[in-house]
C-alpha cells in the first residue's frame, strides 16, 4: 500500500521556488503546472523522453525542455518538482538531493501556487477533470478570472492551466496518492466516491475515510458539495453533516439541495431543469451528451450559486462548454468512420462513456480500442472492466499500461480479453501497438464509431486510426510511425 506523506500547504509561495525544474514535464499534470508557473512569469525547465503535444506550448511560453534525463539539466535550478510516476531513484531525483536542492511533489508545488487564493478543489473517483473545467468556465464567464490547473486541456482553449488575476484558484485534487490531503480548500467538490486506487488505500472504507479527511480540510467559512445520487457521496454528506459541517448536495434525488429534473441526453447534448430551495433556476443545456455530464455540470451550478455568482453566468458557460481533451473528444472522420478519444479506465466511467457513445453511434456499431491502465486495477476489477467492454460491438485490446509494476503469471490483457462477454470473432488482443490501426481498418465499416479509451499513451492512437482508415479509402495516405507506447514512463506526470 502506498503510504507517501506530503507536506501540508503552508506559507511557501510560487515565487519562493526560484528556478523550477519539472521531471517528466510532458505528462498532463506536470505540463499544466509548468504552464501555470510560466504564465506567472517564473523561470521553468523540464525534462522528457518523448515529444508530447504539450511541450510546444511550454516552449512558446519561454520554458526550456530537455529531451534527455541527466544531471546537467539541474544546473542553475533551485526547486525540482516530481510526480508520483517518478521513482525516487530517478537520476535527476538523486542528483537534486545530492546538490541539496528543494525537492517537491507536484501537489506541494501546486499548493505553493495557491497560497493567498480562495481554492475551489474538485475531487472524486470520476468526473474531476470535466467538473474542474466547468467550474473554471463558469467563473470566467462571471468575470472572476480564476487561476486554474486541470488534469486535461479544455478543448478549443488548448490549455489546462492559467495564472489569473482573481481571488479564486480552481484545482483538480488527486486522491490516487493521498496528495489531495495537503490542500486547504475554501470550496470542496466531491463528485463521487467509488473503489479505486486500492494499491494506495487497501479497501473502500479507507478510501472513504480519506475523502472525509479531505472534506474536513475545507475552510469553516467555505462549503462542501457532494452528489446525492452517488452512494459514496451520500454517505460522505451524512457523515459530515452529523459533524456540523456545511454540506450541499446536487442530483436527481428528491432530497438533493440542487435538484435536477426532466434530464434528457442525446447525441446533440444534454439538458435538464434545476431548482434549489423550491426556486427554479431554469433550464441548463450542454452541447456534449451524457447524463454524467449533466451531473458534473450541476456541481458547477451549485458551487457558483453558493459563491454568489450570477446563475446566468453558469447557464451561458455550460451552454458553450466545448468539452475536455481526452474526455469524449472527437478526433475526426475517415472513410465514413467517426473516431473519438476517451480517458475512461475505471469500469464505472467506462460504462457511462460507452453508453453515451452508443447514443452517438445510432444505427452504426461501436468499436472500442482499449488500453487498460495499471495492472492492479485490471486484476482487481477484471470482471467489472470486462462487463463494461461488453457494451462494445467490437473490441481491440492492447496490453496493460503499468509503469513500474511487475506482471505476475496470468495477469494482463490476455486474461482480460477472455473475460469480455463478446463472441471470439468480435474481440482481439493485439500484442503490438502497430497492429491496432490495421485491426481497426479491417473491422470498421462506414457509419461505425471507434473510440480509443484508457491509459495516457492511447491518446496518441486516434490520428493513426484516421490515417489507416484514410489509406483504406484509397487516397494514398498511410499509417504513420507509431512509436513505442510502453517506453520510459517519466512522462506520466
Amino acid at each position: 500500500m502506498n503510504t507517501a506523506q506530503f507536506t501540508p500547504a503552508g506559507t511557501l509561495t510560487a515565487e519562493d521556488l526560484g528556478r523550477i525544474h519539472l521531471i517528466g514535464v510532458g505528462g498532463v499534470g506536470m505540463s499544466g503546472l509548468a504552464r501555470l508557473f510560466l504564465t506567472r512569469g517564473l523561470p521553468v525547465s523540464g525534462s522528457e523522453l518523448r515529444e508530447w503535444p504539450s511541450l510546444a506550448g511550454m516552449r512558446a511560453l519561454g520554458g526550456t525542455v530537455h529531451m534527455t534525463h541527466e544531471a546537467s539539466n539541474l544546473d542553475g535550478v533551485d526547486t525540482v518538482v516530481y510526480s508520483s510516476a517518478i521513482p525516487q531513484d530517478h537520476l535527476e531525483m538523486v542528483e537534486a538531493r545530492r546538490r541539496g536542492l528543494r525537492v517537491l511533489h507536484r501537489s506541494e508545488a501546486l499548493a505553493a501556487a495557491m497560497t493567498g487564493r480562495r481554492t475551489v478543489a474538485v475531487a472524486g473517483t470520476h468526473g474531476k477533470t470535466t467538473t474542474t473545467s466547468m467550474v473554471t468556465m463558469v467563473l470566467q464567464q462571471a468575470g472572476a478570472d480564476p487561476s486554474f490547473v486541470i488534469g486535461g486541456e479544455i478543448s478549443e482553449v488548448g490549455s489546462g492551466a492559467h495564472h489569473g488575476t482573481g481571488e479564486h484558484f480552481v484545482v483538480e485534487a488527486d486522491e490516487s496518492d493521498r496528495s489531495f490531503l495537503i490542500y486547504r480548500p475554501f470550496v470542496s467538490i466531491i463528485t463521487n466516491v467509488e473503489a479505486d486506487h486500492l494499491n494506495t488505500y487497501g479497501d473502500l472504507a479507507t478510501l472513504e475515510a480519506a475523502f472525509a479527511e479531505f472534506a474536513r480540510l475545507t475552510d469553516p467559512d467555505g462549503f462542501i458539495v457532494t452528489c446525492a445520487d452517488d452512494p459514496g457521496g451520500r454517505r460522505l454528506a451524512e457523515t459530515l453533516r452529523a459533524e456540523g459541517r456545511r454540506v450541499h448536495t446536487y442530483g436527481e434525488a428528491a432530497d438533493a439541495d440542487l435538484r435536477l429534473s426532466d434530464m434528457v441526453s442525446s447525441a446533440q447534448g444534454v439538458r435538464y431543469l434545476a431548482e434549489i430551495d423550491g426556486r427554479s433556476l431554469g433550464e441548463f443545456r450542454l452541447p456534449v451528451p451524457g447524463r454524467h455530464m449533466g451531473l458534473n455540470s450541476a456541481s458547477a451550478v451549485l458551487a457558483a450559486y453558493l459563491l454568489g455568482l450570477p446563475v446566468e453566468a453558469a447557464e451561458a458557460a455550460l451552454g458553450t462548454f466545448p468539452g475536455v481533451r481526452r474526455r469524449f473528444e472527437r478526433k475526426g472522420v475517415a472513410d465514413g468512420v467517426l473516431v473519438y478519444d476517451e480517458y475512461a479506465y475505471h469500469p464505472t466511467s467506462m460504462t457511462l462513456a460507452l453508453r453515451t457513445l452508443r447514443e452517438v453511434a445510432g444505427e452504426g456499431r461501436l468499436i472500442v480500442v482499449f488500453q487498460p491502465y495499471r495492472l492492479y486495477r485490471t486484476r482487481d476489477l477484471q470482471a467489472e472492466i470486462a462487463a463494461a467492454l461488453g457494451i462494445a460491438d467490437e473490441l481491440v485490446l492492447l496490453e496493460v499500461f503499468g509503469p513500474g509494476e511487475l506482471r505476475q503469471p496470468g495477469e494482463g490483457s490476455a486474461a482480460l480479453v477472455e473475460a469480455v462477454p463478446l463472441p471470439a470473432d468480435r474481440k482481439v488482443f493485439v500484442g503490438s501497438w502497430d497492429d491496432a490501426p490495421v485491426e481497426v481498418a479491417r473491422r470498421a465499416r462506414p457509419g461505425d464509431v471507434v473510440v480509443t479509451m484508457g491509459a495516457p499513451p492511447i491518446s496518441l492512437m486516434g490520428d493513426l486510426l484516421l490515417d489507416a482508415l484514410t489509406a483504406r479509402a484509397g487516397d494514398g495516405a498511410g499509417v504513420g510511425p507509431a512509436g513505442d507506447p510502453d517506453g520510459p514512463v517519466a512522462t506520466a506526470g
